[in-house]
């Protein structure tokens, strides 16, 4: 999923300041953002057969992850109104910690309810930090270099959420082959008992982390203030006239421009089909009954897994080679997830220099248009073929917040940070696209069914991109 938008700044520090360090703790920032948020997708298909969830249960992951930014966006302004930023950046890794720390009596105890609360307390803290991190990007440097800087924490955003689920798929669903043999001669209570406990690992790790960050914020950072922040413009609003001129207008809030209203449905579709399509693409693999994977395939999963092998090495872990002669498994799943958020990596690295040559909006009809394509030829198809084609979604979903949320906020005037707030809080979408998809998967035919879905989101942001952009 995309960052929120970073706010605009006049800020004028001195050239001579190195920002090097807090730029990089802010990367850092960044770059746990995506791998928390994208674990996710690897995390979900792992609970449903622990826990013994059906589609629709499972899909609770999500809404507990990004419920939280639609119920913590407001209150976040007012902690960090009390304890200012950098020390809400202290408390947000804190509360990010404590929900880490949860899945220990959650794996424990397998307790599907204390997953959900650790993955909210979690999704609780990353709300604080995105709204206390974001501003921080744009004044740690010379105005000038601001975008360079979006850029920057967005790869590393991109990098982190593709990492996660290669990594996580790995330690959840790979393993030794003696180990598997093992666990599927004990009885089922007690397999999945042992199952359980392998999530405790990379989410104490990352607790452990969490603290040493925090510690070294509170402790090592002096990040500069931001009281310089551009105010914004003090007018009622704006429309386009006939001649394509803004005029103002009086308007009573950010919701009497029904360009904003349309664009707040489309950052809640984008965000569900986006997390949607990556939470159900595991088990959307395994419901294409795959025996026998492609030579392309096979040689993707092996390379990647000898890369993480390696990286697990070095960290005092036993390789875990993936099988990939059993045809498709959560461990292939995984790999592919990992690769269909690297598809989103690669199309926000190439996007930068395409944005710049070509009309914006172009560009966002036809990715939309690609996207509906795409899930539409998936449902058409079977078997890998389907699974790969869900996969260049990814691909797609790249440009579409850095397009749609400037469109959204045109001509707003001084309800310009009202409507921002809307749009972030639209992020809420991550929360009930996901369970939709998994009723209509448990109740209403499959995940064929399910799919579709994705393809009415892509179809709805078409339409924003041919007509509902237009200011009115």
């Amino acid at each position: 999923m995309a960052t929120a938008p970073l706010i605009t700044s006049a800020n004028t520090a001195a050239p001579t300041r190195s920002y090097a360090g807090p730029m990089v703790l802010m990367t850092t920032l960044f770059f746990l953002f995506g791998a928390v948020t994208n674990f996710n997708d690897v995390l979900m298909p792992y609970l449903k057969d622990v826990c013994q969830l059906t589609d629709l249960q499972s899909s609770a992951v999500q809404s507990a992850f990004f419920g939280a930014y639609f119920l913590m966006s407001l209150p976040a302004g007012w902690v960090l109104k009390k304890l200012g930023y950098q020390r809400g950046i202290v408390v947000g890794l804190l509360v990010m910690a404590g929900g880490a720390l949860l899945f220990v009596p959650a794996a424990d105890s397998r307790a599907f309810g204390l997953f959900l609360t650790a993955l909210a307390t979690l999704g609780a803290g990353i709300t604080l930090l995105q709204v206390a991190a974001n501003p921080y990007v744009s004044v740690l440097g010379p105005a000038r270099n601001a975008a360079a800087r979006v850029s920057i924490v967005g790869v590393a955003n991109n990098f982190g959420g593709s990492l996660s689920p290669l990594v996580g798929g790995l330690v959840l669903f790979g393993g030794s082959v003696a180990l598997k043999a093992r666990l599927a001669a004990l009885p089922m209570s007690q397999r999945l008992g042992e199952e359980a406990q392998l999530v405790k690992g990379p989410y104490v790790g990352l607790a452990v982390f969490l603290v040493v960050l925090a510690a070294v914020f509170f402790f090592l950072v002096k990040l500069p203030e931001i009281e310089s922040m551009e105010p914004e413009s003090d007018v009622r609003g704006a429309e386009l006239t006939e001649d394509g001129k803004l005029q103002v207008v009086h308007r009573e809030s950010a919701l009497g421009f029904p360009h904003l209203v349309l664009g707040v449905v489309a950052i809640f579709v984008y965000v569900g089909v986006e997390v949607g399509l990556g939470s159900f693409l595991i088990r959307y693999g395994e419901s294409q009954g795959i025996q026998q994977l492609s030579a392309f395939t096979q040689s993707l999963v092996r390379g990647l897994n000898v890369a993480t092998n390696y990286t697990l090495v070095l960290f005092g872990q036993e390789p875990s080679p993936i099988d990939t002669s059993a045809g498709f498994t959560k461990a292939v799943g995984a790999v592919l997830v990992s690769s269909y958020w690297f598809g989103s990596l690669v199309g926000r690295l190439v996007g930068i220099p395409l944005l710049l040559k070509f009309h914006n909006r172009a560009l966002l009809i036809a990715v939309c248009a690609a996207g509906a394509a795409l899930v539409g030829a998936s449902l058409l198809s079977h078997g890998e073929t389907a699974l790969w084609l869900i996969v260049l979604c990814g691909l797609m979903n790249s440009i579409m917040w850095p397009v749609i949320f400037p469109l959204a906020i045109t001509g707003l005037g001084r309800f310009t940070k009202q409507g921002s707030s809307y749009l972030i809080m639209a992020i809420v979408g991550g929360a009930i696209i996901p369970p939709l998809m998994g009723w209509l998967a448990t109740n209403g035919g499959g995940l064929h069914v399910a799919f579709v879905v994705p393809m009415l989101c892509y179809l709805y942001l078409l339409f924003y991109a041919l007509s509902g952009y237009r200011v009115r």
